[in-house]
């Protein structure tokens, strides 16, 4: 029997694609080879669409199971079953894919979307990030966002080109861009980006207008915006979860007291939404006494309060993926939406009670004393092992990283491989690195109290 032509296989280069994606949002920056190893006769059986092996290569990616030793909020090494961000990603994904397929998108798509949208984030969570953005401020910074698309495409040994450059997983160009949640290089001033300068050759690939990108208009995906809202509904509703299981969060003293809402409020006005506190007040209010939240305040402890607590839970996702997935259809009237053809519809209720779960996370969790000084003792870790690394080039460095340092030219260059092999880096691993190639440097502990990664 003699195998099909590579354009004859679905998904290959000549498919029509009746899912409504075009020839060039499944185009790869990277040449590839066709697969070789496989029987004449299963040649046929081939029917992935391009997407699922994307969502395959993030799947079996080795970044991936790292994110299971880095900090979400408590970190991995705290209490008996924390989320860490792999659980976290998990659960994005699923969020993601239930959305997509309701509004008509790509499930895989929005599914590998899910999956890798926190794959460049460091040890440590958001502590991390800053405390490598410090160390990287003359070189460009660093970014859990641009982290991310470095990743995918230049870090992650899977395609080499002739030349032996590394492409990373090198996915479809409607992947990348599913990923993509701040379509902009480094701001002046400061603040999210999702791309380094020099990583704008794939960057401006991915969106070039001639594809059907937006070139340089600062707009995202309808994918990147499903896995946008996946992500705020499973970090607002879990943390506040975690929170309550931990002991940290009282939601019943919550319910029943002004002032706590008002100081809440207070903070999601300030950090998470652009609503007025009073008007933030009064969602968290109404939020905590609709029945299926109220229900799940009453019992106090046992098996009885973690099945009600479970229950809340379910509630409140439930609550907002279907909220979205209406108000997006009801305007759309059940259109299959594809990359820049739709928006998702956050209904304003639900985005504001989101804001006032984060606020409820932040403000009983991150605000306390003790996980302040925790995180300056990994701030000063994380740095001192970026110096430490840099100091011993290739030979502090894992395989892949070595080879992107010796094609350094340049001290920003090689200061950049070693924040990139720090950020690679599990929480404890960041620990026993640093005890081992700077141990003199100071004596930082390891991290304790929870609350080190609150998106």
């Amino acid at each position: 029997m003699t195998c099909p032509p590579a354009d004859a296989v679905p998904g290959g280069p000549a498919d029509p694609r009746p899912d409504g994606y075009g020839a060039a949002d499944v185009e790869r920056f990277a040449t590839e080879a066709h697969k070789s190893a496989a029987l004449p006769s299963a040649m046929y059986a081939a029917g992935r669409s391009e997407f699922a092996r994307d969502r395959a290569r993030v799947l079996h990616s080795g970044a991936l199971r790292r994110l299971a030793g880095k900090t979400q909020v408590v970190g991995p090494h705290e209490d008996e079953v924390p989320r860490t961000r792999l659980t976290h990603s998990l659960e994005v994904a699923q969020l993601a894919r239930g959305i997509g397929e309701h509004i008509g998108t790509d499930p895989d798509l929005v599914d590998l979307a899910g999956l890798a949208h926190d794959i460049g984030h460091p040890p440590f969570g958001h502590n991390g990030e800053a405390a490598l953005d410090a160390v990287a401020d003359g070189i460009g910074g660093f970014e859990a966002n641009a982290q991310n698309l470095r990743l995918l495409t230049r870090l992650e040994p899977k395609i080499v080109d002739q030349a032996g450059h590394c492409h990373g997983l090198n996915l479809t160009r409607a992947a990348l861009d599913a990923v993509i949640k701040y379509p902009w290089r480094r701001p002046a001033g400061g603040g999210k980006f999702g791309c380094y300068e020099d990583d704008t050759a794939v960057f401006s690939w991915i969106r070039d207008p001639a594809a059907g990108g937006p070139g340089d208009d600062p707009v995202t995906s309808i994918e990147s915006q499903v896995m946008d809202w996946a992500d705020d509904v499973a970090y607002s509703v879990h943390d506040v979860e975690d929170g309550v299981a931990a002991g940290r969060i009282d939601l019943r003293r919550l319910a029943d007291d002004a002032d706590e809402r008002a100081e809440v409020a207070g903070a999601a006005a300030g950090g998470y939404s652009t609503e007025s506190a009073d008007y933030l007040a009064e969602v968290l209010r109404q939020l905590l006494a609709l029945p299926a939240i109220g229900s799940g305040l009453v019992a106090s402890s046992g098996i009885g309060a973690s099945a009600a607590l479970k229950q809340l839970t379910s509630e409140l996702t439930g609550r907002f993926v279907t909220g979205a997935v209406a108000a997006t259809n009801e305007r759309d009237e059940h259109a299959r939406l594809r990359r820049y053809g739709g928006r998702l519809v956050i209904p304003r209720l639900l985005a504001a009670e989101v804001a006032v779960l984060k606020a409820i996370a932040f403000h009983y969790v991150m605000q306390d004393p003790g996980h302040r000084a925790v995180k300056q003792h990994q701030q000063e870790l994380l740095k001192e092992l970026v110096d430490a690394v840099a100091d011993r080039g290739t030979q502090a460095l894992d395989p892949v990283l070595a080879d992107h340092y010796a094609r350094a030219g340049t001290d920003a260059e090689r200061l950049r491989v070693a924040v990139d092999q720090v950020s690679l880096l599990t929480d404890a691993q960041a620990i026993a690195w640093h005890r081992r190639l700077a141990p003199s440097a100071g004596t930082v502990a390891a991290p304790r109290p929870a609350g080190h990664g609150l998106d």
